[in-house]
C-alpha cells in the first residue's frame, strides 16, 4: 500500500521542527504534521512569507498549535539564536527536518563566508542539528530526517582543502556537493547514534521533481544555463505537487516502521510513491570523516551525541 497523508499516524504531543517551513516541500510537510496534531515549529528566513504560510495552515487545521521562528541558515550567529530560543520554550523536539535549501546559483557567501550553497543546505543544517541536539536526545525517539536530491549522485565528496570550491566553483558542482554532503551528514548521525546506543534516528529523503520555487529561484537569482532552464521546465510541465513531492520526507519522520539510516524517495526516482530506496554511495566512510573534520572545523561545532 502507498504511503499517503492517511498513514501518517496521530502525532498529538509530539513537536516538530521543519526548516524553510514558509513554503514548497517546507509548508506541505509543516501542514501535515499540524493536521496530525503536532505542535510544529516553522523555522524561516523569511517572515512575512512564513505568516502566509501560518494562516494557511490554519486555514486548513483551524487551532493548529504553530510557532513561527526566525532562522537564516547562512549566518551561524542567527542559527545560535534560534536554538537557544527553541531550547528555552521547548523541552523536546520529536521530530527534526532539515528541509530548507537552495539549488544551482550564481557562486556567492553567507555572512561566515562559506560557499552559499554548501553553507545553507548542509553547514547550516549541521549548526542547527548540532545546537538542537538536548532537546532531540530528551525525546522518546527523536527523528532528524535530512533532504537530499538526486542531484547527490552528480556531486563529489567535500575536499577538505577546499570546501567552498573558491576557483573552481560551478552552480551545478556546488549543489551536487551540497546533497551528497546531505547524503553524508544522515549516514554519519546515524552511525553516531547507534554507536552511543541512543534511540533517536536520522533519516534521509528526498522529494524527486516536485512543482515548488526551488527551480524559479535558481533562474531569479541568474543561474539561467541551460540546466536550470531544464530543470524549471520539467518540474512546470511534469514535477508532482509539493504535497506529494513532500512525501518521503513525511514517511521519514512519521512511518512507524521506519528505522534509522533508511532512504526515502519517490519510486521512479523522480516521481512516484514514497518508498524506501537503498543507500549505493560507495566510499562513503572516509567521506563521512572528512564531512565530519571539515563540518566542526568551518562551524566551531561538534556534534556531541
Amino acid at each position: 500500500m502507498s504511503f499517503s497523508f492517511d498513514s501518517i499516524p496521530n502525532l498529538s504531543g509530539y513537536t516538530a521542527l521543519v526548516t524553510g517551513a514558509n513554503g514548497g516541500l517546507g509548508l506541505e510537510t509543516a501542514k501535515a504534521f499540524a493536521a496530525k496534531g503536532a505542535r510544529v515549529i516553522m523555522a524561516a528566513r523569511d517572515l512575512d512569507k512564513a505568516a502566509v504560510a501560518e494562516k494557511s495552515i490554519l486555514a486548513v487545521t483551524p487551532g493548529a498549535d504553530l510557532e513561527v521562528i526566525s532562522l537564516d541558515l547562512g549566518s551561524l550567529v542567527s542559527i545560535a539564536k534560534t536554538a537557544a530560543q527553541v531550547l528555552s520554550q521547548h523541552d523536546r523536539i520529536d521530530i527534526l527536518v532539515n528541509n530548507a535549501g537552495l539549488m544551482a546559483l550564481p557562486e556567492q557567501a553567507t555572512s561566515d563566508g562559506f560557499e552559499m550553497q554548501f553553507g545553507v543546505n548542509h553547514l547550516g543544517h549541521w549548526a542547527l542539528t548540532a545546537q538542537l541536539m538536548p532537546a532531540l536526545l530528551a525525546a522518546p525517539k527523536a527523528r532528524v530526517v535530512t533532504v537530499t536530491s538526486t542531484a547527490h549522485h552528480m556531486g563529489k565528496a567535500v575536499d577538505p582543502k577546499n570546501p567552498h570550491l573558491r576557483g573552481n566553483y560551478s552552480p551545478w558542482k556546488a549543489y551536487g556537493q551540497s546533497k551528497l554532503a546531505n547524503y553524508h551528514f544522515a549516514q554519519g548521525l546515524e552511525k553516531q547514534f547507534k554507536k552511543a546506543g541512543l534511540p533517536a534516528m536520522s533519516l534521509l529523503a528526498h522529494p524527486g521533481l516536485s512543482q515548488t520555487d526551488l527551480q524559479s529561484r535558481t533562474l531569479r537569482e541568474g543561474a539561467s544555463n541551460t540546466l536550470g532552464g531544464l530543470s524549471h521546465k520539467a518540474a512546470d510541465v511534469i514535477g508532482m505537487s509539493a504535497d506529494v513531492g513532500a512525501m518521503p520526507q513525511l514517511r521519514a519522520a512519521t512511518d512507524p516502521t521506519a528505522q534509522g539510516g533508511q532512504f526515502y524517495a519517490p519510486r521512479f526516482m523522480n516521481s512516484g510513491a514514497a518508498v524506501r530506496r537503498p543507500l549505493l554511495r560507495p566510499g562513503s566512510r572516509k567521506a563521512i570523516t572528512t564531512l565530519w573534520a571539515v563540518s566542526e572545523r568551518e562551524t566551531g561545532l561538534a556534534m556531541v551525541v
